[in-house]
């Protein structure tokens, strides 16, 4: 069994031990749920929602939607401990938001605002889709995360997962115009006094990655120091090897770039292992690495880091 698969069987396993289903007000149940299981670190990201009227930020979107990554798909299902369709994974991302939507995807598609176009969207906005074409209307829904990805319930037989949009048919936004700018109102104030605060939230915002989790890469990695050069040959602000950035068409000497790399590479990760712990740990060991042993590899570098950059991020949120 390869790494993925042994991810994707841990997170049945913690579905399976679920006790409590998620409500659709207040703290989401997953976090509490999964910590229960024995889930431990920031695999359940804690949504937070903009300073004015509790309305949810495209960031906190993102954030709420990625910790249901690998809940099966089942038709008419709402609750993740059973397993979530489309409409009802969408319907509890946003309700445990504070924003209420209708329970189908073809009412979903009516909700908020329209968006002219993929060219318009921004993270947090729906997409919708006609796949049957034996019977017109809209059909299936995601959340668009930026980057030309979404986040969906696809089909029977798969889970929730990152995908490509494709080419939706309608597009609707049912944030807050306030919440919907390119700076959400709290991830700005958290990050007040943290140097590069703007690319962190920048890039985070267009790649679907928490900002907080970014500086605390960069406090981690380089302590902020953008001209840094391990004694390994990394680079940077984050702490690219050559190669890496490369790979990514990074300059790993600017920050603006170095940033936005590795918010494109953290989301790619997490896309790949299912959480963020995951993630951290092939930030720092390597994908393979990770995949080899099934987990965060059992050196004792890379458990620090993992937990160093968890804890660093939930003081900066």
């Amino acid at each position: 069994m390869d790494g993925v698969a042994l991810v994707q069987a841990r997170i049945s396993e913690i579905q399976a031990r679920f006790a409590v289903p998620v409500r659709r007000t207040g703290s989401s149940n997953w976090a509490t749920a999964a910590s229960a299981a024995g889930l431990t670190g920031s695999d359940a990201v804690s949504a937070s929602t903009s300073a004015g009227g509790g309305t949810a930020s495209e960031a906190a979107v993102v954030a709420e939607a990625q910790k249901y990554i690998g809940v099966p798909y089942l038709w008419g299902g709402t609750d993740p401990a059973k397993g979530l369709d489309c409409s009802g994974f969408t319907q509890l991302v946003f309700g445990n938001l504070g924003i209420d939507l209708p329970r189908v995807s073809s009412q979903q598609a009516t909700a908020g605002k329209a968006v002219a176009s993929l060219a318009s969207a921004r993270p947090g906005d729906l997409v919708f889709f006609d796949h049957d074409s034996s019977r017109p209307g809209i059909d299936h829904v995601g959340i668009y995360i930026g980057g030309g990805k979404m986040i969906a319930a696809p089909q029977p037989g798969e889970a929730v997962k990152v995908q490509d949009v494709g080419n939706p048919v309608a597009i609707r936004r049912v944030l807050p115009e306030a919440s919907a700018a390119t700076l959400p109102a709290a991830s700005t104030a958290s990050l007040a006094g943290v140097p590069y605060a703007d690319l962190f939230t920048r890039a985070g915002n267009r790649h679907g990655v928490d900002p907080a989790l970014l500086a605390a890469v960069a406090s981690q990695e380089s302590g902020f120091d953008s001209g840094a050069v391990s004694p390994a040959g990394a680079q940077g602000l984050m702490q690219f090897m050559p190669t890496t950035a490369r790979g990514l068409g990074v300059n790993p000497l600017d920050p603006a770039s170095a940033v936005d790399g590795a918010a494109r590479y953290l989301s790619d990760l997490s896309a790949q292992f299912g959480s963020t712990s995951l993630a951290l740990a092939a930030y720092n060991a390597g994908p393979g690495t990770v995949s080899r042993y099934g987990g965060i590899p059992p050196y004792p570098e890379t458990q620090n880091y993992v937990r160093n950059v968890l804890t660093k991020a939930e003081a900066y949120r």
